[in-house]
């Protein structure tokens, strides 16, 4: 398990440029020796991608829900009028 997790941290630094010059070119070898290795990078650069789509798509659908009730309830009328002005007197 403990491999495991010293290989996901090697890939990342590897993914995000963080490794030092030594632990760079060390990971380039372990590349050309390992076939399963690139493989892996690939897997987890996919996984942070979708991630990273994951937490945008959350983000939004938040904002929007903000948007909403910003907007359409009683409550908040006279801000909401208070913004359509000040896109009205432009």
């Amino acid at each position: 398990m403990r491999t495991s997790l010293n290989e996901i941290k090697l890939i990342d630094e590897h993914l995000f440029g963080t490794s030092n010059t030594g632990d760079a070119l060390l990971f380039d070898a372990m590349l050309i020796l390992d076939n399963t290795l690139s493989e892996k990078v690939e897997w987890q650069k996919n996984t942070h991608t979708l991630i990273q789509q994951y937490g945008r798509k959350k983000l939004k659908a938040e904002i929007d829900e903000v948007h909403q009730k910003l907007f359409n309830e009683p409550p908040h009328r006279h801000f909401a009028q208070k913004i359509r002005n000040l896109f009205l007197n432009r």
